[in-house]
């Protein structure tokens, strides 16, 4: 039982952990209506609450909230997803920045196993053939990089994106023969202690172009 002065959950935030884990895994497509009305009644609460649900994963950008529209599950364009990338390069690279200029281009143990363990993951990931445990596992290794810089405003910024690249991946497969990924991203890890920001412009541009091609074929 928690100790009484650490509060739980509000009803909203439940809510909001709720739809969250409807949507990433698929549940709801993109464009998707989420009425308050009918959440309301499906969960027992008041629109008050929903409403409040909803703008949560608003700011996510995992709902969008249009006036006299309601909201729906957000839906990247290509301009969309173009954008994503160039922030997250944008905070990468800074991170990796910040880790090459304390450590060189050989990062010590401490820093790098942290990583090695993620990239391991994405690999057991992709074994599964489960598609979003490979989604998760790829955010992972991300995440795991941008921590290692000890930066807590690159760190919050970084995991603000995080939905939302969650929810592009979740419906849109990129072709990649099984095991690619997890090599890829070894491969990166390398790269990014060589060569820094570079590698990792590079990286998220190559990751652009199948993540374009599958927006087409759905």
């Amino acid at each position: 039982m928690p100790p009484r002065d650490v509060p739980g959950p509000t009803a909203a935030q439940t809510l909001a952990d709720t739809l969250r884990t409807r949507i990433l895994a698929g549940d709801a497509a993109p464009g998707s209506p989420l009425r308050e009305e009918d959440l309301a009644q499906e969960y027992g609460l008041s629109r008050h609450t929903v409403r409040t649900a909803l703008a949560s994963l608003g700011a996510e950008r995992l709902v969008e909230i249009a006036p006299y529209r309601g909201a729906r599950v957000a839906d990247l364009d290509d301009d969309g997803v173009a954008a994503l990338q160039e922030l997250r390069a944008a905070l990468e690279s800074e991170a990796v920045r910040i880790l090459r200029a304390r450590h060189g281009e050989v990062w010590p143990a401490s820093v790098r196993d942290p990583m090695d363990a993620a990239v391991a993951a994405l690999a057991d990931a992709e074994v599964s053939g489960d598609w979003l445990a490979t989604t998760l596992a790829h955010a992972a290794v991300h995440r795991t990089i941008v921590e290692a810089a000890g930066s807590a405003r690159i760190t919050q910024a970084h995991a603000q994106l995080e939905s939302e690249v969650l929810l592009l991946l979740t419906h849109l497969r990129p072709e990649y023969p099984q095991g690619s990924f997890a090599a890829q991203h070894n491969e990166y890890l390398a790269q990014i202690q060589m060569r820094g920001a570079d590698a990792v412009r590079e990286h998220l541009e190559h990751s652009t172009a199948p993540i374009r091609a599958a927006r087409r074929a759905v």
